[in-house]
């Protein structure tokens, strides 16, 4: 049996569960982040309540992004991956996966308004709140595991064993993730700019390509028919991730020549991901949000490594050039593999079509291009920023117009998802 060709578990009901949990939750974070936006152009939006102000609802857009957005497609690829599609529960146990993970984001949407945080970039799960995204991992797990097992007599295929890889790999994490809550817990830092070292962004980086190699094989995408078998991209991914471990994961400085060479590997993973993406059939709903996370990805490497270089960190650490870059990573790229993966899921059923693309994707270049605008200038002009300058307030209202665009973009896929 050829795993390209076996069908997805679950089907149109697992898709169709997918896509309304995900898109939900863009358009949920958007929209806190347009109110986000919003209040930087009129702070007296907030009318001095806590409960309405930007650090309430700061942690409820970036959590919301990353908790929901950016990994709900991921669950949905490895739920197509390891789900039993002879069992009678397999789409019951999807929705039970999505309705848990949901509902413990909602509690900590719940948390955050209500002031219980770590004060953690991305990590805010903390008081009565901090076990809620460990339980709804280790359910998923526990559903992984199980259909991996029913489904044991498929072992002799690539995605059985791929899945069945990916779901052991992923055995500590819910431990780990309620670990790494804990107000104790810090990653190292660069001691001459304050932020990531090189050693940690490459890690963290190449943990990004090789979920993006796996995608493909839990999907059941079909290989180009002139397209070899891959394996020189696990190669690849190897010897980067050998170089990872050569270098010092302590706090690095990025005037160490190891660091700068160290994150110039990626470097090399611009052309090859595209290489890679070509090797496989993309359906028509897919195409288009495939080829924008090569720009993207392309544009987010390259920038990301001339940034990280001695002067440009200082000029730009914590500035709005940080917060566009951001934006590049998980507007531009992890939107544009999320939106493909969705696709994927049910290739019958598009969804992101082109109004949606657009708006989306206009949007985002328009957030990026403003912010790092705003952050190239900042450190020079620092009174104009803090003052209210007309300037400074005309880009923040070009982002606030940009990130209407996006929730616009992001409420047409999702109302496309619900006719689907």
């Amino acid at each position: 049996m050829n795993a390209s060709a076996a069908p997805l578990a679950a089907g149109p009901a697992l898709a169709r569960t997918a896509r309304l949990h995900s898109l939900g939750w863009l358009v949920g974070a958007s929209a806190a982040g347009v109110w986000l936006a919003a209040l930087l152009v009129w702070p007296a939006l907030g009318g001095g309540h806590a409960f309405a102000g930007y650090g309430r609802w700061m942690p409820v857009h970036l959590d919301g992004q990353l908790y929901g957005w950016c990994a709900l497609p991921l669950v949905g690829a490895l739920l197509a991956g390891c789900l039993e599609p002879r069992h009678p529960s397999a789409s019951s146990h999807a929705r039970i996966a999505f309705g848990v993970w949901t509902a413990a984001l909602l509690l900590g949407v719940a948390a955050w308004l209500g002031g219980v945080t770590s004060g953690k970039l991305f990590l805010d799960w903390a008081g009565w709140a901090r076990p809620l995204l460990a339980i709804a991992l280790a359910l998923l797990w526990t559903l992984l595991a199980a259909h991996l097992w029913w489904g044991k007599s498929r072992a002799h295929t690539t995605r059985w064993r791929v899945a069945a890889g990916l779901v052991l790999s992923l055995t500590p994490v819910p431990a780990l993730m309620y670990w790494a809550a804990g107000r104790e817990v810090y990653p190292s830092v660069n001691p001459d700019s304050g932020g990531a070292t090189g050693a940690s962004l490459l890690g963290s980086t190449l943990g990004i390509v090789f979920i993006f190699g796996l995608l493909p094989h839990l999907l059941g995408m079909r290989r180009q028919p002139d397209a070899d078998r891959g394996a020189w991209f696990w190669w690849a991914l190897a010897g980067s991730f050998l170089v990872f471990g050569l270098i010092d994961h302590g706090h690095a400085s990025h005037h160490a020549p190891a660091q700068i060479a160290g994150l110039g590997v990626l470097l090399a993973w611009v052309p090859l991901l595209w290489i890679y993406g070509y090797g496989w059939v993309w359906s028509t709903g897919a195409r288009r949000w495939a080829l924008a996370a090569g720009v993207w990805w392309a544009v987010l490497v390259a920038s990301g490594w001339a940034a990280f270089l001695p002067g440009a960190s200082e000029a730009s650490k914590f500035t709005h050039m940080l917060v566009a870059h951001a934006h590049l990573a998980m507007a531009g790229l992890v939107s544009a593999v999320n939106f493909a993966v969705l696709n994927e899921l049910a290739p019958e059923r598009p969804v992101g079509g082109r109004l949606a693309f657009w708006l989306w994707q206009g949007g985002t270049v328009a957030h990026v291009a403003l912010l790092a605008g705003l952050g190239s200038v900042e450190t020079e002009r620092a009174a104009d920023l803090f003052y209210g300058a007309g300037w400074t307030q005309a880009i923040f209202v070009g982002r606030l117009l940009a990130g209407l665009a996006m929730l616009a973009g992001a409420a047409v896929a999702w109302r496309e998802a619900r006719r689907a």
